[in-house]
């Protein structure tokens, strides 16, 4: 079914390093399968420590670690926690997201896709992000070649372009991730702030959709 200019679209904000987004991203994946033609989505990055230098302290690793536990309870998803073990462990996120926009812009259609896969390496596997040779190998699942990768990956232009959408998306006033905004003719509006399941996203939006 081909979309019109007037089909409403959500604002997936999300980062590929925030746990909550790891679990909502799969509630986006199945509203966007369900809703297949009459709503658009696309996804937004938002700026969380994306450029931290400084190792984790011992209370930031313990808050971040609790937080996992809670996105695995109530997710159910696999989480490796031996990403704590690493005493000098920095969680920067920049590298995550820019990978992520160089994917948007390459293949477009599996952004989400791709978002998952991001999620899966870092949560579920132990991968680190900030490695290079790791976002290669996630863009290769997706028929991206290594050349082809790093040569937009390192490119000054996709890094201003991440700098820009971490703008737009403060400006929105996106300041929790996940969020879901709604875009329509009448403007965008915030419709979800935080992880929420399936059915109540669908009944924020057909609310908004009367």
């Amino acid at each position: 079914m081909v979309q019109s200019p007037n089909t409403p679209t959500i604002l997936y904000i999300t980062n590929p390093m925030c746990a909550w987004c790891y679990g909502f991203t799969y509630v986006v994946r199945r509203l966007a399968a369900l809703w297949q033609g009459r709503l658009q989505v696309q996804v937004q990055l938002g700026n969380l420590q994306a450029y931290n230098t400084q190792p984790l302290k011992r209370q930031e690793r313990e808050r971040l670690a609790t937080n996992w536990h809670w996105v695995q309870q109530r997710t159910h998803l696999p989480f490796d926690f031996r990403y704590f073990l690493k005493i000098e462990q920095v969680f920067a996120t920049e590298p995550a997201c820019r990978a992520l926009l160089c994917m948007r812009l390459l293949r477009p259609v599996l952004t989400l896709e791709v978002l998952r896969a991001m999620h899966s390496a870092f949560f579920a596997e132990g991968q680190d992000l900030n490695d290079t040779k790791v976002l290669v190998n996630i863009a290769a699942l997706f028929g991206v070649s290594e050349n082809l990768f790093l040569a937009l990956f390192e490119s000054e232009e996709i890094m201003q372009q991440l700098d820009d959408e971490f703008e737009s998306v403060a400006a929105l006033g996106a300041t929790n991730f996940p969020s879901i905004y709604l875009r329509t003719r009448q403007g965008t509006e915030l419709i979800s702030k935080g992880f929420c399941q399936l059915v109540e996203l669908e009944n924020r939006l057909l609310e908004r959709l009367k």
